[in-house]
């Protein structure tokens, strides 16, 4: 079984072949880089690109084996959420290619890719506690089986990543922010600066971080001359420890939130035995120290996907379509693409009059 993945959500144009095997068969990806010069994703911009070089990812992924369009069995794209210009681009692309091919379609829940990426790479088996964090979601889940999730907590405001994003355009690091932040955290003084935690004394597992980005602009703004904050005027030293202190503090509220679901975890779901962190940030070493201990401690198995594979990429929605492929749920052809689309809530199964099927 051989499912062909399309990503286009945000500013990846990427599509990968996955076998049941878990085995990749092909791989193609291009990041965008015309949104650096903004400091963020502009959605537009984005689109245009995915429309672009759609078809050259294709013909590059494909280029790698020596498949064609005839060998594969489905094909799945990111339907949602996402900027809705670039995933309209993805799902329209597969829906063609299952018209042409008579193959199925299978609308892929973007989440659900990150969720089940570290299934690839890793033995990790149902039910088991996801930490999913990047820069537009931050949520706390159980992972029952395919397309069931029981969300345990979310953020109420910003993400994790976008916090890291927004404190780099603060520091004048640059997009995107999570890497640059991270580099430089790795030389500061993580205890220079205390940093609120919000929400942490709450009984559930909900997170928040503006008010610890906003803790952070108070910094940087001491430093403002005339109300003007010269970036090239903060010493580099102050730059790490403003970055140590900012990503120690996320951390471990992520850390502390995730000890309360653990025990939640482990009373409802004795059977389980995995923490997994997948998404963009879930790519921050720092992070994935922590977050290793933490499992150490409470007698889980830590996994995560390869670095490369916690952005978005299209092997995680390969996997993702070939995982839902093997349940029997293909998508009708008619299924719109969503720019919002919870993860806990009803995904398209089994395909009626209006879908392809095998």
């Amino acid at each position: 079984m051989i499912v062909l993945g399309i990503e286009s959500s945000c500013d990846e144009t990427a599509a990968a072949l996955v076998n049941e095997k878990k085995e990749i068969l092909g791989e193609a990806l291009l990041s965008q880089e015309e949104h650096k010069v903004f400091g963020g994703v502009v959605p537009e911009i984005a689109a245009r690109s995915h429309l672009d070089h759609i078809d050259n990812i294709l013909e590059q992924c494909f280029a790698k084996t020596n498949l064609s369009l005839a060998d594969i069995d489905a094909i799945a794209a990111s339907s949602g959420p996402g900027l809705i210009g670039g995933v309209v681009v993805g799902v329209m692309t597969a829906k063609a290619l299952s018209i042409a091919l008579n193959k199925p379609f299978i609308a892929v829940n973007h989440l659900e890719g990150h969720a089940l990426a570290a299934r690839i790479s890793n033995e990790v088996t149902f039910p088991y506690l996801l930490l999913l964090v990047s820069g537009g979601h931050c949520q706390i889940l159980v992972v029952k089986d395919v397309d069931k999730y029981e969300r345990l907590g979310t953020t109420i405001d910003d993400a994790v990543g976008e916090a890291f994003d927004k404190v780099a355009k603060m520091l004048g690091l640059g997009y995107p922010g999570g890497p640059a932040v991270e580099k430089l955290a790795a030389t500061g003084d993580e205890n220079r600066f205390t940093l609120p935690r919000p929400l942490i004394g709450s009984q559930d597992c909900n997170l928040s971080f503006s008010g610890l980005k906003t803790a952070v602009r108070k910094i940087v703004e001491t430093y403002a001359s005339d109300g003007e904050i010269a970036h090239a005027d903060i010493p580099k030293h102050d730059l790490a420890d403003i970055c140590a202190c900012f990503q120690y503090t996320a951390t471990d509220c992520l850390c502390r939130k995730l000890k309360r679901a653990i025990t939640y975890f482990k009373e409802k779901y004795p059977k389980g035995k995995n923490l997994v962190v997948s998404g963009g940030v879930a790519s921050n070493t720092y992070l994935r120290t922590k977050l290793q201990k933490l499992a150490d401690d409470n007698d889980l198995v830590f996994a995560a996907p390869p670095i490369r594979f916690c952005t978005d990429n299209g092997v995680m929605i390969a996997w993702a379509g070939l995982e839902r492929f093997r349940k029997g749920y293909t998508s009708e052809l008619d299924f719109k693409p969503r720019p919002r689309w919870p993860l806990d809530s009803e995904a398209p199964k089994a395909a009626g009059a209006g879908g392809v099927k095998a």
